[in-house]
């Protein structure tokens, strides 16, 4: 069983920045994409920033420029670099896993607010 354990969320102020970090554990095929997805109150899931296994990120375009993805697969961690934060960007954010099936984790409150 593969379980993704978030860390890093937190109140910010608007303009502050907040790093988020995903360490997957279990049995996990070769290649799996990462990422992270962010559900607001009332709002659906929505994708924010994706890996591949092979390094190519995308984006949502909402949070282009201001936020970065990374993975250490040695580490089988993912991180997103959060910066210029805006309330807009208050949410629940969510890990996860793509390899033959699919896996989230528990999710990490992210606060943007003065």
């Amino acid at each position: 069983q593969v379980q993704l354990v978030e860390s890093g969320g937190g109140l910010v102020q608007p303009g502050g920045s907040l790093r988020l970090s995903c360490v997957a554990s279990g049995s996990i095929f070769r290649f799996y994409d990462m990422g992270w997805y962010r559900q607001a109150p009332g709002k659906q899931r929505e994708l924010v920033a994706v890996i591949s296994s092979g390094g190519s990120t995308n984006y949502a375009d909402s949070v282009k420029g201001r936020f970065t993805i990374s993975r250490d697969s040695a580490k089988r961690t993912v991180y997103l670099q959060m910066n210029s934060l805006k309330p807009d960007d208050t949410a629940v954010y969510y890990c996860n896993l793509k390899s033959v099936n699919t896996y989230w984790g528990q999710g990490t409150q992210v606060t943007v607010s003065s």
